[in-house]
């Protein structure tokens, strides 16, 4: 099999997508690669400055838009004024996440990394999936197989706190949802599809905004271990590109432990599959977003 690159990717005229956190590594990366195949793309960022930054060498096809996941009325002001706009949104790249921070909360009381890296891209999707015509790519990690749900404590208010694994439940979530998503879509019979990529280890400055002990550790690994950001963000275009991607599929990098390497179909754990914990995550997700997308 031919190894898959950005070189790969057919015209995107007329498309438009939505990337979060595009204003640095993978997502602005991301958002590079489809602006320079013709796309439409909409950068999501909290720090706008820094989006504008980015968007400046884009082209006239880009737009930068205040959102911030960790706030849901700043996911609801994002929404409402794609709303306005009249945006037809082909492809929503949920990207944007952070990762082994201290226990910190979001605007509404949630722990930062599953309000961010979950809750935050859930509230984002029911109120932007009428307006997606294409599919969604949500980016998780292969630190998902550290992870566990809670659904009794899935914000970390009565258990001792732990960065790592509550950055391993955060991206458990993200495949939870995703693999949930695709089997409402096709219940419903909707041409939508869900994706989810993880990037492998890339040399981006999550690694280095991730505030924990191994802080100095990562910044010494990740330039000699890690692989560029044009490298980590291929799963990511894979799965919002390629034509006949599979609906429900996980994609990641090719290499042995897929830390590194070209997309390619990856499997998931054992616990991203349990449709029962799936179905629960989905319903109280609903519940702390105050939002309902596709119920049953």
């Amino acid at each position: 099999m031919v190894a898959w690159t950005s070189q790969d990717i057919s015209d995107q005229t007329g498309r438009t997508f939505v990337v979060t956190g595009a204003n640095s590594g993978l997502g602005a990366e991301t958002a590079r690669v489809l602006a320079g195949v013709g796309a439409r793309v909409v950068l999501a960022c909290r720090d706008v400055a820094k989006g504008e930054k980015v968007a400046a060498d884009l082209g006239d096809g880009v737009q930068v838009r205040r959102l911030d996941l960790a706030d849901l009325n700043s996911v609801r002001e994002f929404a409402e004024g794609l709303a306005a706009s009249h945006e037809v949104i082909d492809v929503l790249i949920n990207n944007a996440g952070v990762m082994a921070v201290p226990l910190r909360r979001t605007a509404d009381g949630f722990e930062m990394q599953i309000g961010t890296n979950h809750l935050g891209h859930f509230a984002l999707t029911a109120l932007l999936l009428g307006r997606i015509t294409d599919r969604v790519v949500t980016v998780s990690s292969a630190m998902h197989r550290i992870g566990k749900i809670d659904l009794d404590d899935l914000n970390w208010e009565h258990r001792r706190y732990d960065r790592w694994l509550a950055y391993g439940q955060s991206k458990l979530a993200n495949l939870l949802f995703a693999y949930e998503l695709q089997r409402r879509l096709t219940d419903l019979e909707s041409p939508v599809r869900s994706l989810v990529v993880h990037p492998g280890y890339s040399s981006t400055n999550l690694q280095y905004r991730s505030e924990s002990f191994y802080r100095k550790l990562l910044e010494l690994a990740t330039p000699i271990i890690g692989q560029s950001p044009a490298m980590g963000a291929l799963p990511s275009l894979y799965a919002a590109t390629v034509p006949d991607v599979e609906p429900g599929g996980f994609y990641g990098p090719d290499s042995i432990f897929e830390m590194r390497g070209h997309p390619k179909r990856v499997q998931s754990s054992a616990r991203s599959k349990d449709e029962t914990v799936a179905s629960e995550l989905w319903s109280l997700s609903e519940r702390l977003c105050g939002v309902e997308m596709l119920s049953r």
